[in-house]
């Protein structure tokens, strides 16, 4: 391994790794987590994702008896995310405008692999440690969903996927994706308008009469992709929206999912005719489930013992987006969402401060410590 953390999380964004292309990496963390001597092991999840390598498992032993402590991080990073050139700007690692940076979630790998280099270098004893770093995160949490979780013989864990080092996302929603496809009929848009009726119209009313955005402060919904019409002569037969819906609550999940299908199939009826009956059709699917830890959790206490160790802020928040967290949780282990330093993720601007990668490796030693004792 590098001689730097800093050194170490450059060499790992310089090797691409876009969802589902994630094998170059992976085979780069092989050998250094090797180094450090652990136990490795691949999953097929691959296999599943259609991507090129499964997740990669490592186990180091310890010395203390006790349960392992798992930490996570994802090998995958967001498109444009090929031939980045990371550039030094006033104590800052950042892009130089043509890609993403890719500290999501490279600095959560580099944080995790180097606090157990410096604990392994040390000699101190420890508890046993799990590291899963997974594929095609980005693309729907995709290595959490087909992970092989009998590899894991952990309780609690840390997703270092987050913000804020030494803060951690203790609660985060779940997410309903929909897919409707309306289905019109269509005509000649300059001869015979009146024969066509226009799915597009038909989408426009419905989502003219939808609650979208923040519906409170535990819910949002969004309609981000509309697909549809073949040319502007010609009225259009089938539209395609994409929406998703979030929270935090399980009841307001389900009625604001009810409340954009009922506004669709409102504005098939009222396009109905005695000559034609417009279709709709639809695929509502549950992403992941909400999880929220109190305050009082282990996982929780143990990450801010850690950051009061070394005089990092602590913050405990609620979230409003998806993690491989929300996965691990639904199988029954107690995971919470760790801040790695990265700011303006899955854009062009994104950066990190090289104090906070150093921050960060020094917080997940001193987690490791702390759950040690």
């Amino acid at each position: 391994m590098k001689t730097s953390i800093i050194e170490y999380f450059l060499q790992l964004i310089s090797i691409d790794s876009e969802s589902k292309q994630e094998h170059a990496v992976a085979m780069q963390l092989k050998e250094d987590l090797i180094e450090l001597g652990a136990e490795i092991t691949f999953d097929e999840a691959h296999m599943q994702t259609g991507g090129d390598v499964g997740n990669l498992y490592a186990f180091f032993p310890g010395t203390v008896k006790k349960d392992p402590l798992l930490f996570c991080a994802h090998m995958d990073t967001v498109t444009p995310g090929k031939g980045i050139k990371p550039q030094f700007d006033e104590g800052n690692i950042i892009t130089d405008g043509t890609t993403v940076l890719g500290s999501d979630d490279k600095s959560g790998i580099a944080e995790i692999l180097w606090a157990i280099k410096e604990i392994q270098e040390s000699g101190e004893a420890h508890a046993p440690i799990e590291v899963l770093l997974t594929i095609s995160e980005e693309i729907g949490l995709l290595g959490a969903k087909y992970l092989d979780y009998s590899l894991l013989k952990s309780k609690l864990g840390y997703a270092l996927d987050g913000h804020h080092v030494g803060s951690v996302v203790v609660g985060a929603p779940s997410q309903n994706s929909m897919i409707y496809t309306i289905t019109g009929k269509e005509a000649h848009a300059g001869v015979e308008p009146e024969k066509g009726v226009s799915a597009i119209q038909i989408a426009a009313r419905a989502i003219d009469r939808m609650k979208l955005g923040r519906i409170d402060d535990e819910t949002t919904c969004n309609i981000g992709i509309i697909k549809g019409g073949t040319a502007t002569n010609i009225i259009p037969k089938e539209i395609e929206l994409k929406a998703e819906v979030r929270s935090h609550d399980h009841t307001k999940l389900t009625k604001i999912t009810e409340d954009i299908t009922a506004a669709l199939e409102e504005a098939v009826v009222h396009y109905t005719t005695a000559e034609f009956t417009p279709r709709l059709s639809s695929k509502i699917h549950t992403e992941y489930q909400n999880f929220l830890f109190t305050e009082d959790n282990e996982v929780v206490q143990l990450a801010k013992q850690a950051s009061t160790a070394i005089s990092l802020p602590f913050a405990a928040t609620v979230g409003g987006g998806g993690s491989d967290a929300n996965i691990f949780n639904q199988h029954g282990l107690q995971v919470v969402i760790a801040g790695t330093g990265m700011n303006n993720v899955h854009t062009v601007s994104e950066y990190i401060a090289t104090e906070d990668l150093i921050n960060g490796a020094r917080w997940v030693k001193e987690i490791i410590r702390a759950y040690s004792r």
